[in-house]
């Protein structure tokens, strides 16, 4: 039975820890909260609480990464409100602990707004070019473990997460003047970055960068106002005040690298 570590078993992390232990995998988890402990071990997760800082990990890192040969790293960075901090620093911090560690390879859990928004057609052959705070510390993120010999990195950068209890037109219904009508959606199911995932540790791609989207990219006027009358909702309202920018993002490393097929392409 082989072993995986999930640093952060939340949203994403807790199903995908669930659907690995459904196909043989021992699986130690952490979360940033006591009172989630029990609800990972539950599951039939080992669980630990820990919180990556800049200058320290609080828990027992060591024990979490102990006998295992893959870590995945799902904690998306802080950096909106007061509280802004340095998630760079925070991975740096912690790629000391995996050096030391039995961990040969890593999955890190990026995001697409490594790309601008500049109206482009966006593939793995595309240079990054972040034009958030949040792109760029993801970006210097993914090349300090795409850099370090000690393990092998393959970084996922996912578009927009939605689930069954998640979807962002729940946020959108009934605002008005929204921006950017005319820009393409950029959307993943859970289900299907579940899949991503294990795809790429059943194929054993290592080393590599995948961006993975759904093939679905209608207008976010179209899509939003469709599934807002899909499910009954308050119809959203958008701004044409302004010219709208986006970009559409594909994956075609997906299909061709890990032979996956999407469950949810239009979402």
């Amino acid at each position: 039975m082989k072993q995986i570590s999930i640093l952060g078993c939340g949203w994403l992390g807790l199903p995908l820890a669930k659907s690995l232990l459904k196909k043989g995998f021992s699986i130690k988890g952490s979360t940033t909260s006591v009172a989630k402990i029990p609800v990972l071990e539950a599951a039939g997760i080992k669980a630990f609480q820990i919180e990556v800082k800049e200058s320290m990990i609080e828990g027992a890192i060591q024990s979490l990464l102990d006998q295992s040969e893959i870590l995945i790293i799902d904690i998306p960075p802080k950096l909106r409100g007061l509280a802004a901090e340095n998630f760079v620093k925070k991975m740096e911090n912690l790629t000391s602990f995996i050096e030391q560690s039995s961990v040969e390879k890593v999955i890190f859990v990026s995001s697409t707004a490594v790309y601008p928004d500049d109206n482009n057609i966006v593939t793995e052959e595309t240079q990054p070019k972040p034009d958030t705070e949040s792109g760029r510390q993801l970006l210097e993120t993914e090349l300090l473990l795409h850099r370090n010999s000690n393990f092998k990195t393959t970084v996922v950068r996912f578009g927009g997460l939605i689930g069954e209890d998640r979807h962002p037109v729940h946020f959108l219904s009934g605002q008005d003047n929204i921006e950017n009508p005319e820009a393409p959606i950029n959307l993943i199911h859970l289900e299907d970055c579940i899949g991503i995932i294990e795809s790429i540790i059943e194929e054993k791609c290592w080393g590599q960068t995948f961006n993975a989207v759904a093939p679905f990219h209608p207008t976010r006027k179209y899509y939003y106002t469709q599934k807002a009358l899909e499910l009954g909702l308050p119809l959203p309202g958008f701004s044409e005040n302004r010219i709208s920018a986006g970009k559409i993002i594909q994956g075609n490393l997906i299909e061709s690298e890990l032979n996956y097929t999407f469950k949810k392409p239009n979402l």
